[in-house]
């Protein structure tokens, strides 16, 4: 099973750890609330286990293979051919190895660094994310080949999950790796969200919003999804490279407008949307497009299921538990202030739902980036929140990202109680310049309040956990 989360309170002396300590002492009350919060976050990511999702969609009854309501005869099928990307695609391709074995004629997918597993019929390759790199483009390139080589009695089996379009980065020529790696960075930095950013990357892309699905025409094309995006919406995931993609050059320019960044980003990635906009380079594959034919694509996990799982978990442990959203979108800091306004709310009046309670919500914010410092919108979330829960008792928020991985950091996110801003401000620390420089991680480095779990084996988007005793 995956690794799971290292608690905060008292954990052992390791290397590993050092960034988990706990320096100031919490009351008793405090950190059961902890543990218990710990125990909530670990059940949802059970529920949504990668590798578990693809074995309870595909099985393999003698000759026929059923992925979900698809089956084909594999007497009929002359190549198997697996390719994928994604932070939870190596375990995926484990399940999918596991399944069909030897059958398996040829293979590549795309992992973010310190996330393969040892397989033996299913080539993976390391890459870089969220910018890609040079090993991705390479990754990019070969599964460009597997595809364009299928015939119609070929099966195409096609495994993402989050982080596959940083994993997947072949540019549109005559685009360079550079231009896509500052056009990202820059998207990052303003605030876009994985939608905006998502369209843009589409239209920079040789494989991109369906344009690995017309590489693969004619062959059986089957695509497993573990979805990491509001809506659960197929043609964002990893860009939707087997999916019609509804977004056009035009909408691409009214990002760039929207933040106003088109002096920052490459003079040729704007250039070769103006030609996109004047119709002198195609458009991705619409709907409706013969190349979808034989194009199948089907969700196996999401963060609804995550939540599902923690609320049954948190009412085991006696909360009344409350499922906000899955949905939830927007500036992080805005959104922390949400959730913790519904929680004094239930301290105040009993509602939503009376005390002990377990406010639950999933989605992706997006922080805008004003600082130097490091963190991820998890980290900020947390510290934002633990300004507005100072004043009272007996609460406790974890905000993590189910990847394990929180922005640029090798934190998945962190847990604050009412004493995290106490505790730091007598320690000297103030929470509100790190908040302004948006280094959460450097502040929850000196509280010990991080949470490492290394590579989780899923990825659906991030879970929040607020527990009023």
């Amino acid at each position: 099973m995956a690794p799971m989360v290292i608690k905060t309170e008292n954990p052992p002396p390791s290397k590993r750890d050092k960034r988990n300590r706990q320096p100031f002492a919490k009351p008793a009350r405090i950190l059961r609330l902890r543990r218990h919060a710990v125990a909530i976050f670990n059940s949802a990511l059970k529920a949504v286990q990668a590798e578990a999702a693809v074995r309870r969609a595909c099985r393999l009854k003698g000759h026929i293979l059923y992925i979900g309501p698809i089956s084909r005869d594999l007497r009929e099928i002359e190549n198997i051919i697996v390719i994928g990307a994604g932070k939870a695609s190596a375990h995926m391709a484990a399940a999918i190895e596991h399944l069909l074995g030897p059958k398996i004629t040829r293979s590549l997918v795309s992992v973010k660094y310190g996330h393969a597993l040892a397989l033996k019929n299913i080539r993976l390759v390391e890459a870089g994310h969220p910018v890609p790199d040079a090993n991705g483009l390479r990754a990019t390139r070969s599964i460009l080949q597997l595809t364009e080589k299928a015939k119609k009695n070929d099966l195409v089996i096609c495994l993402l999950s989050g982080g596959g379009s940083a994993l997947l980065p072949l540019p549109a020529p005559p685009l360079t790796l550079s231009d896509k790696q500052i056009t990202i960075r820059v998207l990052l930095a303003c605030g876009a969200s994985i939608h905006e950013i998502n369209t843009l990357r589409k239209h920079l892309s040789a494989v991109k919003g369906g344009q690995l699905a017309r590489s693969a025409y004619p062959a059986t094309l089957v695509t497993l999804i573990l979805s990491d995006v509001v809506g659960d919406k197929t043609d964002i995931i990893a860009s939707g490279p087997t999916i019609p993609d509804p977004c056009t050059f035009q909408d691409c320019m009214g990002i760039i407008d929207r933040y106003a960044i088109g002096d920052r980003l490459p003079k040729r990635v704007i250039n070769h949307i103006r030609a996109g906009m004047a119709g002198e380079i195609a458009e991705t594959p619409k709907p409706g497009n013969p190349v979808f034919a034989d194009t199948h694509n089907l969700i196996i996990g999401s963060n609804i299921e995550a939540l599902m799982a923690a609320s049954q978990k948190a009412a085991s442990l006696g909360y009344h538990p409350m499922i906000l959203s899955s949905m939830i979108e927007g500036n992080t800091r805005d959104a922390a202030l949400f959730h913790t306004a519904v929680a004094k709310e239930i301290r105040r009046t009993g509602n939503p739902i009376p005390a002990p309670a377990c406010l639950l919500s999933g989605g992706e914010t997006t922080v805008t980036i004003a600082g130097k410092g490091r963190g991820g919108r998890n980290q900020e979330f947390a510290l934002a929140a633990a300004l507005e829960i100072m004043s009272e008792n007996d609460m406790v928020l974890l905000s993590a990202g189910t990847d394990g991985t929180d922005g640029p950091t090798d934190a998945a996110g962190a847990a604050v109680d009412p004493c995290t801003i106490d505790d730091a401000r007598r320690a000297g620390i103030d929470p509100t310049k790190f908040l302004a420089d948006n280094d959460s991680y450097s502040f929850f480095q000196k509280t010990g309040e991080l949470l490492v779990t290394g590579p989780t084996g899923t990825n659906v988007m991030d879970l929040r956990i607020l527990l009023v005793r």
